[in-house]
């Protein structure tokens, strides 16, 4: 599994004396078991939980076969515009807050930590092929795209296209786009804090719902693995 392998090789490099815990390898089962209980047609996920979501497939059609019908559906993965975000400190990487703080960006930060984080993200390593868009350089736009500024977007890749784009210019539009687009979510976590009964309250409904879908797959399978099912 992609996360069991990035946290080995984080491990093995820093040579630190640290295990991967076992719960990283069996995550994926769990994951697993949380789509498939739902019978979801469709995971949003990001490109590196796309082998996590094709175990989940391999499971549901294993099950299918074994027991002689299609009883799982076999889940769609759903992606945004943006699949994947890479590190700002290091572009060859996917974006981790396990990774440490240089390697994510944290939605509720202060705005001058958003803009210190951009300011200083990779841009071009100077290792980049000819007629292809370095890694650091593509991220800052996917970033900006993420955050839904299409407008900005297009001007500053007119901008790259005709070679006229400079990369303090990228910084400050992806900056700009980002606190904007965090301010909302910062709002949004102050009024959801100013009635947390309200929230709670939200939260327990819904979870009283799915809670009978969980119980009524349960027993299905249940029944037909023959398995008892008890009231």
């Amino acid at each position: 599994m992609t996360q069991f392998k990035d946290k080995s090789f984080q491990i093995k490099d820093s040579a630190k004396d640290d295990f991967v815990s076992v719960a990283l390898l069996e995550y994926p089962v769990l994951q697993t078991a949380d789509i498939l209980i739902y019978k979801a047609d469709y995971v949003p996920v990001g490109k590196d939980q796309e082998q996590h979501l094709e175990l989940a497939r391999d499971i549901a059609q294993r099950f299918n076969h074994q027991v002689g019908k299609e009883y799982f559906i076999l889940p769609e993965p759903l992606y945004t515009e943006t699949p994947k975000i890479r590190s700002t400190a290091d572009p060859t990487k996917k974006m981790s807050k396990s990774a440490g703080e240089k390697h994510f960006i944290n939605v509720f930060a202060e705005e001058a930590t958003i803009r210190r984080q951009i300011k200083s993200a990779v841009t071009d390593s100077g290792d980049t092929k000819s007629g292809l868009m370095a890694e650091g350089v593509q991220n800052l736009f996917e970033l900006i795209k993420a955050s839904g500024n299409t407008k900005a977007y297009k001007s500053l890749m007119d901008s790259y296209n005709t070679g006229m784009l400079k990369y303090v210019d990228l910084k400050q539009m992806a900056s700009d786009s980002l606190v904007e687009m965090t301010q909302k979510f910062i709002e949004k976590k102050k009024e959801l804090n100013a009635d947390k009964k309200k929230l709670k309250d939200q939260v327990k409904q819904s979870s009283s719902e799915i809670r009978k879908v969980a119980q009524q797959t349960l027993r299905e399978v249940k029944d037909l693995v023959g398995l008892l099912n008890v009231s």
